[in-house]
């Protein structure tokens, strides 16, 4: 739906709720009384969860995954029929009954530190009534897209005149046939054509500024990107050149489309210029780019004096920093085209003059940004005079669509809906409009600014054409908006998305389960990085959302966050904050349930006060202080070990998911002495089981 920092998979969210919902059969001994019997209900038991963690299963227009879900649903309300005073299941057979039992006799699955949402969305998949806070923002944004306003218009057929009012139809030839309107599939449809009445208003308005490329043989190609490299002058008195400083001189590595720029000097010049020519042989291609490795600066390629990063910093500081355009990429029969750049295009990037911009300051320091020593200071100087005049344009006709929709016979709360869901869609688009886009030559695509949980400093970067039909492009980011509303379950019970700080308020009824993944210590600045966003959505949408887009940037004051660049004792605020967190939760978190909580860091050591110590002791001394005891730890591989961000590098690798249940006041303590010898006592029949069980 829309990015946010290191989420969870969505299938392992999905197992965790399951498993903190269904009973173990060890603990029905009326209806288990055998370990032979205990042993095959638990089989039986995971052999579900293993179903509910294939990918496939996540839509319910296929009948497997529907059947899959239904069986999920039917486990957590026998569980629930279980307990005193609750009345008797309903029949598996009837999962719209099943979905009512939940809806009156289940608690809610509570995160109050919501992010990306995909636990609350897996709570509602699983047909439990879902409740999501967070303190961002933006956070909240994504939860109510997600769980909240799907569920008010669930069935509703689209407005747009496109639409048939009957049902969208489904296979072709002789097995096409209409499915009436369920679930957000009504919602979706309106999305895909808004989405495209969007892309034909701004073409309208600012088409020019995206010229075809002229081919060789006369005809003409949609351009996918621009290519381009940022410039600093070269110090050397006798050159003077504006020196680009660039990666790597490839620009398709792919086998049969193998093409690279070439440098030519032009020193008939004073200073000599540089411009670039794309070479498809392989003969004489630079090793690497005039960057030297290692981020220690660049070399000039008109008369090889070399620079330091230092150097290149005081000159973007200065204003002296540059942009040339080193390659045109454009749309070939399967298969790109890359073309020498052109005055016209050169000439046209360099004559876009946006309406607006966002005004606002970036952090001078915060974790995950190295903008701020080039002398960026705002947010809009992340992005070229061309991409803030497409942003600004889209934004322009978002805020015209409310007179579309209503116009088309939507209600104004509908077209209001239909406006949060194009704006996070805006929100996806920058992500992939800005100077902070790399070109990626092994699959010649455009990677998005958010690769890792930093905004880094690109000295040669992508410019995308959103008018295009590539990655990048404004389409894909409206269509994949809708396709994931086509994802969400049809026909389930409500979500609630509120914003709210954890350390202060739950916002759910007195006793929810809670399960949730709350911040990493000081691994990611949620709030710093949301604010790429949020600069962007909140003039669009703080007339629907005034609560959510009060202020000029997301809140940070109360971040649970260790960032020193904010907080004079980063680890002791973390501390304090989280154990105020935790303390709540223990008090309104359901004494029939334990709660979950996902916990990943990065395996480093730190020294304080003479004991050294891992992030893991602040997370589990917090929750005994809480008032938690941990009866039970999950190991879970959620973390790619081929992401960039863990290449060679001491980031997140997996999560252990904390079962944990309220300690009860009069629970005695222990020794050391005591402790080990019932350590001693207990491990090796503990051990003998496991291994047995596994």
């Amino acid at each position: 739906m829309h990015q946010w920092w290191a989420p969870r998979p969505i299938v392992s969210c999905r197992a965790i709720i399951f498993a903190s919902m269904v009973d173990d059969p060890e603990s029905c001994p009326d209806e288990f009384p055998t370990e032979y019997a205990v042993r095959a209900e638990r089989n039986r038991l995971h052999k579900i969860v293993s179903d509910l963690v294939v990918w496939e299963n996540t839509d319910e227009r296929n009948p497997s995954a529907r059947d899959v879900l239904n069986a999920a649903r039917y486990e957590i309300a026998r569980s629930i029929a279980r307990s005193p005073g609750k009345p008797p299941v309903p029949t598996r057979t009837d999962p719209a009954a099943i979905l009512r039992y939940l809806a009156d006799h289940a608690l809610p699955i509570y995160d109050p530190f919501a992010g990306g949402g995909l636990i609350p969305l897996e709570a509602q998949r699983l047909g439990m009534k879902a409740v999501a806070t967070d303190l961002n923002p933006v956070a909240v944004l994504i939860n109510k897209a997600l769980i909240e306003l799907p569920h008010k218009f669930a069935g509703q057929p689209p407005v747009n005149p496109d639409a048939d009012p009957l049902g969208i139809t489904t296979g072709k030839g002789k097995r096409a046939h209409k499915i009436a309107w369920s679930g957000a599939a009504g919602l979706a449809d309106d999305i895909r054509y808004y989405g495209k009445w969007m892309r034909q208003q701004a073409y309208n308005r600012i088409g020019d500024l995206y010229p075809k490329a002229k081919l060789p043989d006369g005809g003409e190609a949609t351009v996918i990107a621009w290519l381009w490299a940022r410039t600093v002058p070269c110090p050397n008195p006798a050159c003077g050149a504006d020196m680009p400083l660039i990666s790597s001189f490839h620009v398709s590595q792919k086998p049969n489309n193998h093409h690279w720029i070439k440098p030519v000097i032009h020193r008939d010049t004073s200073p000599p210029t540089i411009s670039f020519e794309v070479q498809n042989h392989d003969e004489n291609i630079p090793k690497t780019g005039s960057k030297i490795r290692g981020g220690k600066g660049a070399t000039c390629l008109a008369c090889a004096a070399p620079v330091t990063r230092t150097y290149i910093r005081d000159q973007s500081e200065a204003g002296t920093m540059g942009a040339t355009m080193t390659c045109i990429v454009a749309e070939g029969n399967r298969k790109r085209i890359f073309l020498s750049p052109t005055d016209i295009h050169i000439q046209t990037a360099q004559a876009a003059k946006p309406n607006w911009h966002p005004n606002e300051a970036l952090p001078k320091r915060a974790l995950g940004f190295r903008v701020q020593g080039y002398g960026i200071t705002h947010w809009h100087q992340l992005f070229t005079q061309r991409q803030l005049t497409a942003l600004t344009t889209f934004s322009e006709v978002l805020l015209e669509l409310n007179e579309k929709v209503t116009t088309d016979g939507g209600s104004e709360n509908y077209a209001n809906t239909i406006r949060t869901y194009l704006a996070l869609a805006i929100g996806k688009f920058t992500a992939m409009c800005s100077m902070h886009n790399g070109w990626r030559s092994s699959n010649t695509q455009i990677d998005g600014v958010f690769g890792q949980q930093t905004i880094p400093m690109l000295l040669d970067y992508a410019e995308g054409n959103p008018f295009s039909n590539s990655v990048g492009r404004w389409i894909t980011h409206s269509e994949w908006i809708a396709k994931v509303l086509e994802y969400l379950p049809p026909n389930v019970n409500e979500g609630i998305a509120r914003q709210a700080d954890a350390t202060t308020t739950i916002y759910a009824d007195s006793g929810p389960v809670i399960i949730t993944d709350p911040p990493y210590y000081d691994y990611i600045g949620y709030a710093d990085l949301s604010d790429f966003f949020y600069v962007w959505q909140r003039p669009l949408l703080r007339d629907i959302y005034p609560e959510l887009f009060a202020g000029i940037l997301a809140p940070k004051d109360q971040e649970m966050i260790a960032t020193p660049h904010r907080f004079e004792n980063p680890r002791e605020r973390f501390e304090e904050l989280m154990g105020k967190a935790l303390r709540l939760i223990r008090e309104r978190s359901s004494p029939d349930f334990p709660s979950s909580i996902f916990y990943a860091y990065k395996q480093q050591e730190e020294t304080r006060q003479g004991r050294t110590s891992t992030g893991w002791d602040t997370m589990l001394t917090a929750l005994v202080d809480a008032g938690f005891q941990i009866i039970g730890t999950w190991p879970m591989r959620t973390e790619m070990p081929n992401r960039p961000r863990s290449i060679g590098s001491n980031a997140l690798a997996s999560s252990v998911v904390l079962v944990c249940r309220p300690r009860p006041e009069d629970a005695p303590s222990a020794t050391r002495r005591q402790f080990l010898t019932a350590l001693e006592r207990e491990m090796p029949g503990r051990l003998t089981r496991l291994t047995r069980e596994n």
